[in-house]
């Protein structure tokens, strides 16, 4: 069955960075689009970035553009967040998704179009 696992969350002070995996498993995973979404305490789950299949295509929230990048090792099924410049208001739990559609040209934002979702890795900064 489909199973995404995030890890490297942890606690960081503001202005440092993180980078936290999501190994992928039970699909065909260098056929679909990635994404990472978040959500933080008493807040709705909110898009974060996604990548397209063959990670030729990345696409960022405003919140986050200029700081955060995603990578994808399809050889290790895996795909990557990379956080840097972190600030307290990226507090939230960090969630991986796969998209619904096989080798999509977009990366879709809504969460609806997203079918498996792995269990979250929590990310704390601090002031």
């Amino acid at each position: 069955q489909v199973q995404l696992v995030e890890s490297g969350g942890g606690l960081v002070q503001a202005g440092g960075f993180l980078r936290v995996s999501c190994a992928a498993s039970g699909f065909t995973f260098s056929l679909y689009a990635m994404g990472w979404f978040r959500q933080a305490p008493g807040k709705e789950r909110e898009f974060v970035g996604g990548i397209n299949w063959n990670g030729g295509s990345t696409y960022y929230a405003d919140s986050v553009k200029g700081r955060f990048t995603i990578s994808r090792d399809n050889a290790k099924n895996t795909v990557y967040l990379q956080m840097n410049s972190l600030k307290p208001e990226d507090t939230a739990i960090y969630y991986c998704a796969k998209d619904k559609r096989i080798a999509g040209t977009s990366i879709r934002t809504g969460s609806k179009e997203y079918e498996y979702w792995g269990r979250g890795t929590q990310v704390t900064v601090s002031s």
